[in-house]
């Protein structure tokens, strides 16, 4: 079997270091879909489709290659969080989240173009965040990472201070899921070894 191209339908520098960490170096070909076409009240639901548009938005540029795209939100409360729009939107909303919990959900698509075949599936964790202070709450804010994560929190940053607990898997929480990605591979016919370089 002929083992093709990784590519990365994201610009996430996360999703990449999660997927160099474990031998895979995709190419990495973010997609210009417009998110706020899609929309969806229902997490999984939204971040499955949103997975499944940035991978076929790119999916002609590679005639045999498997395409991977994802897309996070978090949900608190029945209300679905992305990245925020500005330090005072992060701010409300480590308001909120101080001291509660939120579910991640992680859309994870995978088409096989030489296939013509595509999985979708989505991955949930349980985050548990601390009590913080008002001036912790404006230092993480000002250190501009929440800007950049959905759910205004990075796990492999600052945040991760204020993360009390996960259930569920870690990576996951960083934008990618591995062993879900393990268990996609599967089903194409696919062991994620043969990816290591």
């Amino acid at each position: 079997m002929t083992i093709p191209q990784f590519i990365l339908a994201s610009a996430s520098p996360a999703r990449r270091r999660l997927l160099q960490t474990v031998g895979i170096e995709p190419i990495i070909c973010p997609s210009d879909f417009d998110e706020s076409q899609i929309q969806l009240t229902e997490p999984g639901e939204l971040v499955k489709t949103l997975a499944q548009r940035k991978a076929e938005t790119v999916v002609s540029q590679f005639p045999s290659a498997l395409v991977m795209g994802c897309d996070s939100v978090l949900a608190i409360d029945g209300e679905i969080y992305g990245k925020p729009g500005d330090a005072d939107e992060a701010l409300a909303r480590w308001k909120l989240m101080q001291g509660n919990f939120g579910d991640l959900y992680t859309g994870h698509v995978l088409i096989d173009t030489s296939q013509s075949y595509a999985i979708v599936k989505c991955q949930v964790t349980r985050v548990y965040f601390g009590t913080m202070s008002e001036r912790a709450i404006q230092a993480y804010v000002a250190t501009d990472e929440p800007l950049k994560c959905a759910g205004a929190f990075a796990l492999e940053g600052f945040g991760s201070l204020f993360v009390e607990k996960i259930e569920g898997c870690h990576s996951n929480v960083i934008g990618l899921s591995l062993p879900l990605l393990r268990q996609m591979l599967a089903e194409l016919g696919y062991e994620v070894v043969d990816f290591w370089q």
